[in-house]
């Protein structure tokens, strides 16, 4: 096996954050499962968390990957690569760990957005060299 890529790099990071997506999608369809409810949340707040859980990380992660791939393209290293990818995974994980608990403040969604903030800057200064550079 050759040396890992930036190439590889990214298709680690969109493959779990692809699995991620999943996960939560089906946590969605077991809450409507459950309570029988086709559209919308029904006014459960189990199934509006999941929801918003769902909701909120697919508003997040796609820019994200983008980013990802990009840093890729330009072949940015591995490191830099790996550092955006765990730092949103951890971030969404967290974020959505909390968020499906509680749809109050916690401190699981403030890491975790922090951490996706985090990820998001971090990508941006290094596509912003990899521009000028």
């Amino acid at each position: 096996m050759g040396a890992v890529t930036s190439g590889h790099a990214a298709a680690l990071w969109v493959g779990l954050h692809l699995l991620l997506l999943l996960v939560l999608s089906l946590l969605v369809v077991r809450q409507r499962q459950r309570h029988k409810v086709a559209l919308g949340d029904g006014g459960v707040p189990e199934l509006a968390q999941a929801i918003r859980a769902f909701g909120n990380a697919t508003e997040y992660v796609p820019a994200a990957m983008v980013g990802i791939a990009v840093l890729a393209l330009v072949e940015a290293p591995p490191l830099a690569i790996h550092l955006t990818g765990l730092f949103l995974f951890t971030g969404r994980l967290l974020h959505g760990f909390g968020l499906s608990r509680s749809g109050g403040a916690s401190f699981a969604r403030a890491i975790g957005i922090t951490l996706t903030w985090l990820a998001y800057v971090f990508a941006s200064v290094a596509l912003l060299f990899y521009a000028i550079a």
